[in-house]
């Protein structure tokens, strides 16, 4: 098989390029992209010993030190200050994935050539990336503002020869890796310090990370709804093109249109019905999980056209001749779209939890917990539990990040997103909905085994009969634990 290369370029990158960035085996800075740092990187050594002018971060300190200046002397050292003294991490460490992620996003955002950096800090970081080499980051200390200060420090110490990587599976000292490699630390100039960890590729790549998971998770919301349909002998009526027609929500009218055809040919659609309407948690599934698709969309628009962005502090245009001072590391965007994509895929747990309940409840000739001898045996009540108290949680965990702000550095930086909070909240919610649609999943296949020996459609049943693979009928009592991390798995590893 032939190495997978992306090359960095000025051009933007896509979702669907996002979507299957751990297929890269490496990355490259094409020749253009690096003239361009340079240049902006020779404008900013000119600019530096011809004028006297003080910028920020360049040659001052930083946020309430802003009006002190630094000698020329002392700027290397300035940088390698910032850095040390900005990794104050703690908490959980950032997935490995993650950590992927936000070396690819910083080295985009750098190679727009708008930043200051050299050619060679970008290339280490190009090289971390293709060695695999990633810093040990912590969940906890951005604010979400002033770039994620915290974080990025962290993904930046490894280039002094500072913190710690994981190489080849081992969590080490910096020191050691660049030892074993032979590369020197880098040598910061001048800005690159703050250029390094100004920026929001912490919450950037939470953001795409939780956006790739939930682009796939909504899928699996609609074939999960679809067999949990059948399950609960529904009527099609709903998904009538006809309703959507004059309720033209481009969400809804596609998940309409694709519980249409995920039930297309089935048996079990078309046995007669003793009931005129379903419960909400069916009827309505167009209408509800369509809006979850609608944010989806919405929350992937705000989070591409960051990831294309330069979001460091200040920003350099050397055909302009200006260096200027801004505020485009301010996380607001992300804090409120993150806070928006977490209402709306909780709420896909939210209405997964109510048709798992019907579906255990006794009605529609389903026997009570979908389980022989109940009684004796319990069935299905308990997953039902599991999954109530995980809503539970994601409706605790949806109180927006977004509202919040604590000013900082002596009242200099006097707003603050709280979007990192925001991003690795989002996270959690996103992983208790794939527990919770997986729980209706084991417990739907279970209900369509009472619907035999009618069939549902070739393509759920190709589902079900996989799925079969891993989870059997249950007929008594066992752990279900066990089933539900399989189902957990299945969700997973089934290409959909």
């Amino acid at each position: 098989m032939s190495e997978r290369i992306y090359e960095i370029e000025n051009a933007d990158i896509s979702f669907e390029q996002l979507k299957n960035f751990t297929d890269y085996d490496s990355i490259f800075l094409q020749n253009e992209t690096k003239e361009t740092i340079a240049r902006c990187r020779s404008y900013l050594d000119d600019k530096i010993k011809s004028d006297d002018e003080l910028y920020y971060g360049i040659n001052t300190g930083f946020g309430y030190l802003q009006n002190v200046r630094i000698d020329n002397s002392q700027l290397e050292t300035l940088q390698e200050n910032l850095i040390k003294s900005h990794a104050c991490g703690l908490g959980d460490e950032v997935p490995s994935d993650i950590v992927k992620l936000m070396l690819f996003l910083k080295i985009k955002s750098l190679s727009y050539g708008h930043s200051g950096v050299q050619v060679n800090t970008v290339d280490r970081l190009v090289d971390m990336y293709n060695y695999n080499i990633l810093p040990v980051i912590y969940t906890q200390g951005s604010l979400g503002a002033s770039g994620d200060l915290a974080p990025l420090s962290h993904l930046c110490l490894p280039l002094i020869g500072l913190g710690e990587v994981y190489y080849n599976g081992k969590k080490q000292p910096s020191s050691e890796v660049l030892q074993i490699l032979g590369w020197e630390p880098i040598k910061l100039k001048s800005k690159e310090g703050l250029a390094l960890i100004n920026g929001t590729q912490f919450m950037s790549s939470y953001g795409i990370y939780n956006l790739i998971k939930a682009d796939k998770l909504m899928k699996w919301a609609n074939i999960i709804a679809a067999i949990s349909f059948e399950g609960f002998d529904c009527v099609l009526y709903p998904f009538n093109k006809n309703i959507h027609a004059v309720r033209s929500h481009l969400g809804q009218v596609s998940v309409a249109e694709e519980m249409r055809n995920l039930l297309e040919g089935s048996e079990m659609a078309i046995q007669k019905k003793s009931q005129v309407q379903d419960p909400y948690s069916f009827r309505c599934i167009p209408q509800v999980h369509g809006a979850t698709l609608d944010t989806i969309n919405y929350v992937q628009s705000v989070f591409i056209k960051e990831v294309n962005s330069v979001t460091d502090n200040p920003n350099i245009f050397p055909e302009e001749d200006l260096i200027i001072s801004g505020g485009n590391f301010h996380g607001q965007p992300l804090a409120l779209a993150l806070d928006f994509l977490s209402i709306a895929m909780s709420e896909l747990a939210n209405i997964s939890e109510r048709r798992t309940y019907q579906l255990i409840s006794g009605l529609r000739n389903l026997p009570p917990f979908l389980v022989k001898n109940p009684g004796l045996n319990s069935g299905f009540m308990i997953p039902q539990y599991t999954a109530a108290g995980i809503v539970s949680e994601n409706k605790q965990l949806c109180s927006p990040s977004s509202v919040d702000s604590i000013p900082s550095s002596i009242n200099q930086e006097d707003h603050v997103s709280m979007g990192a909070n925001g991003a690795v909240k989002c996270k959690r919610i996103i992983d208790n909905v794939e527990k919770v649609l997986a729980i209706e999943l084991l417990t739907a296949v279970q209900a369509i085994e009472f619907r035999r020996p009618h069939k549902t459609s070739e393509q759920l049943e190709k589902i079900i009969v996989s799925f079969r693979e891993k989870v059997t009928f249950n007929d008594a009592d066992r752990v279900l634990h066990d089933d539900m991390k399989k189902s957990i798995e299945f969700l997973r590893n089934y290409s959909i």
